[in-house]
């Protein structure tokens, strides 16, 4: 039987209000449009980054928030780029970590905290 290959990923994030969310994560840079059916749900893609975004009236950004990991090239420059959007949330600032990456934090309004880093600097 030939191997199965996983070729991509796509978390799926709760957000309370879609609109505001496509509308952030564009700010961020991403393509964002929402799924053109009956349901309240978007894509944002970014580079070949694919996140959906699910519209739940239940979502409570304290017991129902998401986290993703992000890796890029430049974690600074992601950071300045981000904050540079004036998006509403709360930024931890880029840091060396231990294993080997510079990272920072993004929590946005709905709860989902970005980790977002790339290869430290020797």
């Amino acid at each position: 039987m030939p191997e199965v290959v996983f070729t991509s990923v796509a978390p799926v994030i709760p957000v309370r209000d879609l609109d505001a969310a496509l509308d952030r994560y564009r700010r961020l840079g991403f393509e964002a449009r929402a799924y053109a059916g009956p349901d309240r749900y978007g894509f944002v893609e970014r580079g070949g980054v694919s996140l959906h975004l699910s519209e739940w009236p239940e979502h409570d950004p304290l017991r129902t928030g998401a986290v993703v990991y992000l890796y890029v090239s430049d974690a600074d420059a992601v950071c300045a780029e981000w904050r540079a959007s004036g998006v509403e949330g709360r930024f931890v600032e880029p840091r060396d970590t231990p294993y080997g990456l510079r990272e920072f934090g993004y929590v946005d309004a709905d709860g989902t905290a970005h980790r977002v880093g790339s290869p430290a600097a020797d």
